[in-house]
């Protein structure tokens, strides 16, 4: 698809809530959940903790971007659900991250001294 690159290049513009950003967005396409159950969730599948102001730094600009949305709420929790914008951003941004991860794997397999590298 042609518009997969630009949608790639949102969470770029994340800076160093780029890596909060997909973590986040990787949760929600699980599942409606709030700020703790986010962190809890990402915790198991990452084996990351994200500080509480990453986190709403974070959720602030993904929302802002329309990448998700708040949901009606019962108690004082406000939950969080991926949108479409945010599903397709995140589909692009893993996709590239895949190529590039398959990339530096298959560099290493084929590079003798990578083994030495990883022992030194």
């Amino acid at each position: 698809m042609r518009g997969m690159p630009d949608d790639d290049k949102v969470l770029t513009g994340f800076g160093r809530y780029a890596g909060p950003a997909t973590l986040i967005l990787s949760s929600l396409a699980g599942g409606i959940k709030h700020g703790y159950a986010l962190t809890k969730d990402i915790e198991a599948f990452a084996g990351v903790r994200l500080a509480p102001g990453t986190l709403y730094e974070a959720l602030a600009r993904l929302d802002a971007q329309g990448l998700i949305e708040g949901v009606e709420s019962d108690d004082r929790r406000r939950p969080y659900r991926l949108t479409a914008a945010g599903a397709t951003v995140l589909r692009a941004h893993l996709e590239a991250q895949r190529a590039a991860a398959e990339t530096g794997l298959r560099r290493l397999a084929a590079n003798p001294q990578a083994a030495d590298w990883a022992t030194s």
